[in-house]
């Protein structure tokens, strides 16, 4: 099973800087700005990262990130 800490290491790593995955800011400001990516309304940031799943690979490690035990 992947590591929590080695998840969030990838996402640094392709955001160019370190983020907490678990703020929405910092999550929605990397994908805006460095990604482009369009972000719809949704009722919670998750959702609206499944939404966009598919646009960078990313997103699926800022989802496994958060659905992952401290």
């Amino acid at each position: 099973m992947t590591s929590k800490a080695y998840i969030l290491k990838r996402i640094c790593i392709f955001s160019d800087k370190e983020i907490d995955p678990d703020s929405d800011e910092q999550v929605k400001e990397v994908l805006q700005d460095k990604f482009k990516i369009l972000l719809p309304q949704r009722r919670s940031m998750n959702e609206t990262l499944k939404a966009v799943a598919s646009d960078h690979e990313i997103i699926d490690l800022i989802l496994k990130y958060r659905s992952m035990d401290n």
